[in-house]
């Protein structure tokens, strides 16, 4: 009785509540447990403690946006609205630069932490100890031995939950290293199911690195075909990298406490091009659901193309919903995901769960090997939006994210041209009708789990 109270007072999703009320219902000790577990976001009620002490450092007021004539009809209400929900500022004066696979991203984040001399923060939700990691792991115990400070924050999970060989070689060499809601204590166990997925890097404040690419061999073009990842990642620079870092220091004082301050890693920014640019960053605290609002509302807005690029697509209905009227209203919506994933049970679950899409006309490409990681949307070739979240349900509601959107047309059409270069083949009605009925259950079954995959 005391659990399906606490249920009916916090779940706001009707479904949610239902569901766990009927499994602490039907099996109280073990339907309790669960929902112990996995069902209340302890994260939300520490980061509600946590935020009043929180001190974001002020943005530059030179670098207040610039609205073109070609942005202001379409995108200045989605631009005001996020503004709204994030508290950030559109931000002009900024160059945002494409790094396609590790091959080109690993070498610059690499120069950066080489040429950094007051600062570096890392954050990754992967960190391997192959050849690749421990590039990297060198590179940040050089910096922190030439005296810059260095702190590296990894995901509890993603980076190894019983072993991280990455965070115990960078310990024994005296970096700061941490784990993102990390431990092996059973009073600790709730948090198992709440992620940091969000790839960032600033060096001495002033140079950033955001995208989907995580630390490990896989990205690199000599890996064997059949293990290679492709991925996006992007170098940015000018007065939205304090956003990035702030990002970093809040999720920092979250893990450990330390408040980072100061101009060794805040330091004054200069323009350095011309894209307006704004960090969106969503996870279960105080930022529940801002990166799905903002796909939602630029959706809306939408006249002519909407175009996404993810490895796993389980967006749920409200996502769903709007692509699909988009297309009905004449939008032109193509969504691109692997032909076949590195995680198999997400694919099959897509495929029990892609049927309105196609109903309402959009059009579902499959790419061909190697598997690309990239989480990419481009709105009318105008409007950008790129970082860390997938279109799943686990990136939307449960992980911790960081996206960055783009006002700059020219950057929006290379991104839009990236995605229409993966399609292959395309997926349709009839090739989801030849499913044979054992499959189809399957399918079917594994769509239940997709808060969790």
């Amino acid at each position: 009785m005391v659990a399906a109270g606490h249920i009916l007072l916090t779940k706001r999703d009707t479904s949610a509540a239902i569901g766990w009320i009927g499994t602490v219902c039907v099996m109280p000790f073990v339907g309790v447990c669960l929902y112990l577990f996995f069902g209340i976001n302890r994260v939300h009620r520490l980061a509600r403690k946590l935020v009043k002490a929180r001190n974001p450092q002020e943005g530059d007021s030179d670098s207040a946006v610039r609205w073109s004539r070609s942005g202001e009809g379409t995108f200045k209400p989605l631009s005001r609205m996020v503004g709204r929900i994030t508290g950030r500022p559109l931000l002009g004066g900024n160059r945002l630069d494409i790094l396609i696979d590790g091959d080109n991203a690993y070498p610059a984040m690499l120069e950066a932490i080489r040429q950094a001399e007051r600062s570096i923060m890392l954050s990754s939700y992967i960190f391997r100890h192959d050849q690749t990691g421990k590039i990297f792991v060198a590179a940040l115990t050089d910096a922190h031995r030439r005296g810059v400070a260095v702190r590296v924050l990894l995901d509890g999970i993603g980076a190894g939950y019983f072993m991280c060989r990455a965070a115990k070689a960078l310990n024994e060499a005296g970096v700061p290293c941490r784990r993102f809601l990390h431990s092996v204590l059973p009073w600790r166990m709730p948090f198992i199911n709440l992620r940091n997925h969000r790839k960032i890097l600033v060096a001495d404040g002033m140079t950033g690195f955001i995208g989907g690419l995580n630390i490990g061999d896989e990205n690199c073009a000599a890996t064997d075909i059949a293990n290679r990842v492709g991925d996006m990642h992007f170098r940015v620079r000018g007065p939205v990298v304090r956003q990035l870092a702030e990002a970093f220091a809040w999720d920092w004082s979250f893990t450990c406490g330390e408040e980072l301050a100061g101009r060794t890693w805040f330091p004054p920014l200069a323009e350095e091009g011309t894209d307006l640019l704004r960090v969106v960053t969503a996870g279960p605290d105080t930022d529940l659901e801002k990166i799905e609002y903002t796909v939602l509302q630029a959706i809306t807005l939408a006249r002519r193309s909407v175009r996404l690029m993810t490895p796993y697509f389980l967006p749920g209905t409200r996502i769903q919903a709007e692509l699909a009227l988009a297309a009905l209203r004449g939008v032109q919506v193509e969504v691109v995901i692997p032909g076949r994933s590195n995680h198999r049970v997400i694919d099959w679950a897509c495929r029990a769960d892609i049927h309105p899409l196609l109903d309402a006309g959009c059009r579902v490409w499959l790419s061909g090997p190697p598997f690309n990681h990239a989480k990419l949307m481009v709105v009318d070739r105008e409007w950008a939006f790129v970082g860390s979240s997938n279109f799943d349900t686990r990136s939307l509601r449960l992980n911790f994210e960081i996206n960055v959107e783009s006002y700059r047309t020219g950057f929006a059409e290379q991104i839009d041209d990236f995605i229409s270069s993966h399609r292959r083949g395309r997926l349709t009605h009839h090739d989801l009708d030849e499913r044979t009925l054992p499959v189809k259950l399957r399918d079917a079954a594994m769509r239940l789990l997709s808060p969790y995959l």
